[in-house]
């Protein structure tokens, strides 16, 4: 008989994920690593480029381990709350996760999530993530998102990313629960912009 994983257990895992501090290569000073990914906003499919991004402003990358999931759900919604208060920093956000395009196309464009506010990138194969230092883990056998589908990809840790323009990363943030992530990342940028941080 193979294991289930219940709703609850699979917090528990991706609890696991969340709570230790982040493990990445890169420090803030560090060159960010360019990428180029499929992505999708608002239902809709696009190429997303770093670099391309990068030319309008600040970028805040935050890397999560699966659409669809508790800590996730939020960390998307949180996200799409302050959108428009990231924009007054100058910052534009994209999430990367091992999620296959099909998935991130529904999950950009659910009103409960990023409710077409803000685009979701795949990085399928998890070299985005292991580029930035990342861990990625394999998902566990019977692993069920919130929707009650079968989880069929690697998980990265939660860690968010705030890159300068010059591409150089200003902020490095884990180990938080996924509204604090949020916030730390929307703090980040508004000190970048002068702005005091509310």
């Amino acid at each position: 008989m193979k294991p289930r994983f219940t709703p609850h257990l699979l917090a528990a895992l991706f609890a696991g994920l969340l709570t230790h501090g982040a493990q990445a290569a890169l420090n803030e000073g560090e060159a960010a690593p360019q990428f180029v990914a499929s992505a999708a906003l608002d239902g809709k499919a696009f190429s997303f480029s770093l670099q391309e991004a990068l030319k309008k402003g600040p970028v805040v990358v935050y890397f999560y381990p699966s659409a669809y999931t508790s800590g996730c759900n939020i960390q998307a919604h949180t996200f799409a709350e302050k959108s428009e208060q990231f924009a007054a920093a100058g910052a534009s956000v994209v999430g990367v996760s091992l999620d296959s395009i099909a998935r991130l196309k529904s999950f950009s464009a659910d009103p409960d999530y990023c409710a077409g506010k803000l685009p979701v990138a795949s990085d399928a194969s998890g070299s985005i993530a292991k580029s930035y230092g990342l861990n990625v883990r394999a998902v566990p056998t019977g692993g069920k998102d919130t929707r009650g589908e079968d989880i069929d990809h690697g998980l990265a840790e939660r860690t968010t990313f705030v890159v300068t323009p010059d591409g150089k990363v200003a902020g490095v943030i884990g180990g938080l629960n996924p509204k604090a992530n949020v916030d730390k990342a929307l703090e980040t940028v508004q000190k970048l912009a002068g702005k005091p941080a509310r």
